[in-house]
């Protein structure tokens, strides 16, 4: 096993780079997924890391020790607690970061019978959220416009506690071409919708569009959506995007079943 003890070393410069940029992820097509949980649920998904690496705590734990055995033809590589540190934003690091890469699945809009349309999630929390949210609910995949956190960052990967590994992830698309191809029923709330979501009929092949944290949908989109109003009887005026998509996306679990 080797044993990374310098900033200096090129390999920690380039796991570096990866934890802290977009672009650089998006240039690699790689990622890294911090703790055991996450390397769990990648693993689940069928699919192997390209590299371990760990502190030397973490070999001394009975579940990262388990994972490491799992993947006899995967290089392990120690990292001094300090620089593993600055690879991590987690308060208690985990002493587990996998190196993978991002899958690339083939955008098959026509094929989805259950999705989400997200248009400029900008809060990387909420976005990993609607992710899991996504994936609970059984949706087969997810389309992001360019004005989306990176969802392939540390802070999504850990909200959407997996989630990514079971949905078909497509980034940086056109939401308007791709509710154009959809061969369902796009739904969007609108203040101004007269009917509620529980009335609207959510059988078949349905997607969600859903907006921006401030803004809210496009006109765009709107236009082009059937639109309704979640009941609210409290008084708020909205509610956070996220919380509103679980909403969405479990009456229409609801309504399936």
């Amino acid at each position: 096993m080797k044993h990374i003890r310098s900033q200096d070393n090129p390999f920690y410069k380039e796991l570096n780079k990866l934890s802290g940029s977009a672009r650089q992820r998006g240039k690699t097509g790689q990622t890294l997924l911090d703790g055991a949980h996450l390397l769990s649920a990648y693993l689940a998904s069928g699919k192997q890391p390209q590299h371990l690496i760990v502190t030397a705590a973490a070999l001394h734990d009975i579940e990262i020790i388990s994972l490491i055995n799992e993947l006899p033809n995967v290089p392990v590589t120690q990292l001094d607690d300090g620089l593993f540190a600055e690879l991590s934003d987690l308060k208690t690091v985990s002493g587990l970061l996998a190196l993978i890469a991002v899958p690339q699945p083939e955008m098959m809009v026509q094929n989805s019978h259950f999705c989400v349309l997200l248009e400029n999630i900008q809060d990387p929390g909420n976005l990993g959220s609607m992710l899991r949210s996504a994936a609970a609910a059984g949706c087969d995949a997810v389309f992001m416009s360019r004005g989306c956190a990176d969802a392939w960052s540390p802070k999504v990967l850990r909200a959407a506690m997996g989630g990514h590994f079971v949905l078909n992830l497509h980034e940086n698309t056109d939401l308007l071409s791709v509710a154009s191809l959809f061969p369902g029923t796009i739904f969007a709330a609108a203040l101004s919708a007269t009917s509620s979501l529980y009335d609207s009929r959510l059988g078949g092949n349905i997607a969600f569009a859903i907006g921006n944290e401030g803004a809210g949908l496009s006109q765009e989109l709107l236009n082009i959506a059937s639109p309704f109003t979640i009941p609210m009887p409290g008084k708020v005026e909205s509610l956070n995007a996220a919380a509103a998509a679980a909403i969405c996306l479990f009456e229409a679990v609801r309504q399936r079943s």
